[in-house]
């Protein structure tokens, strides 16, 4: 049902994966991410929760699960830190759904 609605929505224009910023890089994660760039899907990862775990706690998982992807990724996805609490990257996330719904 995910498939059929992430690769035949044609208004689709990007698809934000939210990661759990307190963890280290999950398999399930990154298993998503293969998928979507296998189907050819863009998205964004936003880290959320990044005000339930020190910066430095956020910035070391943030940091590992971006160089596992590229241990197998040429490019990698634009990505954010975010708290839903202190509206920690809200204003970016909005810039890009701004500028995605402008092309």
């Amino acid at each position: 049902m995910i498939e059929n609605y992430l690769r035949k929505r044609e208004n689709l224009v990007l698809v934000f994966v939210l990661i759990d910023a307190r963890h280290s890089p999950q398999k399930i994660d990154l298993d998503f991410l293969n998928q979507l760039d296998k189907w050819q899907v863009p998205f964004a990862l936003a880290f959320t929760k990044a005000d339930k775990e020190t910066q430095a706690i956020v910035s070391k998982n943030v940091k590992s699960f971006m160089d596992t992807l590229k241990k197998t990724w040429q490019f990698l996805p634009q990505h954010f830190v975010t708290s839903a609490t202190k509206h920690l990257g809200k204003d970016k996330i909005l810039a890009l759904i701004d500028e995605k719904n402008k092309e």
